[in-house]
């Protein structure tokens, strides 16, 4: 493994490189083939404390609980993220899946847009539920959940991030 740092002058150069190659002005676009989010699913280790958490203390309503057809036995559950968009999670009883690690190519975090005032609101839920965060720009709450993923709440609008629009 390289201890030499990148040098930043080339990395915005590939980055100016790659823009300028791929990324067509919002006009000159296609649309997408894709009609939307259908849900992003993590893996919980204990589906009542996830329930408690997304469900009693972020106010993410469970919309659903089956059972995994990929797993007998497992959990399949659900949570209504707004605009239509889940954020469903697996158990695996009996199955070692060892925590929760970032990894390359793996989930880095997972980032949900919530109205200014109710995001005000979020952060003394989690403050006031013990839970570790870090607010950055006045805008976006990171935290882990109850597994140890990584969660971002922004309070940009979808389409928005920091003041850019990036859709």
């Amino acid at each position: 493994m390289s201890t030499t740092a990148p040098d930043p002058t080339e990395l915005a150069a590939r980055r100016a490189r790659i823009r300028d190659e791929h990324l067509r002005p919002s006009g000159e676009r296609p649309a997408s083939t894709a009609r939307g989010l259908h849900h992003t699913a993590l893996v919980s280790s204990d589906v009542e404390a996830t329930i408690r958490f997304y469900q009693d203390v972020l106010g993410f309503p469970l919309t659903e609980l089956i059972e995994n057809r990929d797993y007998p036995g497992s959990s399949h559950f659900f949570f209504d993220i707004g605009n239509g968009n889940l954020l469903a999670f697996f158990d695996f009883p009996g199955l070692d899946v060892g925590p929760y690690a970032e990894v390359l190519g793996g989930l880095h975090h997972v980032a949900i847009s919530v109205e200014p005032q109710r995001w005000a609101a979020l952060v003394q839920e989690l403050t006031a539920a013990g839970v570790e965060h870090v607010v950055h720009s006045g805008v976006s709450v990171y935290f882990r959940d109850p597994d140890g993923a990584r969660i971002e709440l922004i309070a940009d609008p979808l389409g928005e991030m920091y003041g850019e629009h990036v859709l």
